[in-house]
């Protein structure tokens, strides 16, 4: 599947969970999405991106890791489901949005957490996903300044 459309579906599916185990549940995927997509950029991406995803890589799997692995079946799972990373900026500039996302639900979580250990959970998991995400910006910049090069050049832009 796309990377596109399993960030959308991460997307609803983090605003559709219900209480604190769920919300953890849907940031563990997610953080898992990302490890996927950065491994996939780092390997076939655009050369000036690479360095950039292999960080992207091991910090979503750092969020992974302070995170409790939920039981899910193994089609259940999004990042094995990456099959097509066509559009790199948009893959990325959804991927912001739902790293974003994922820090505000954190922060709700680790709010009405019942014991300390949820809490530094939680927040191991909000510096994981705003690291992430800056290494997201970070590639869409390196982007940006790419498809600005390739236009002053009289080059089309590869996407």
């Amino acid at each position: 599947m796309d990377a596109v459309r399993l960030i959308l579906t991460s997307r609803r599916a983090l605003a559709d969970s219900g209480g604190g185990r769920a919300i953890l549940a849907e940031v563990w995927q997610a953080q898992a999405l990302s490890q996927a997509i950065g491994s996939r950029l780092a390997v076939s991406g655009p050369p000036e991106l690479r360095g950039e995803a292999l960080g992207l890589t091991e910090l979503a799997g750092r969020g992974c890791g302070v995170l409790e692995a939920p039981d899910l079946d193994p089609g259940d799972l999004r990042a094995a489901q990456l099959t097509d990373l066509d559009d790199a900026r948009r893959a990325l500039l959804d991927l912001g949005i739902l790293l974003a996302d994922i820090g505000i639900a954190l922060v709700g979580v680790a709010s009405a957490a019942a014991d300390e250990a949820t809490y530094w959970q939680c927040m191991e998991a909000i510096d994981a996903a705003d690291e992430s995400r800056d290494r997201v910006l970070e590639m869409l910049r390196k982007l940006a300044a790419r498809e600005e090069r390739e236009e002053r050049e009289g080059v089309l832009p590869e996407r």
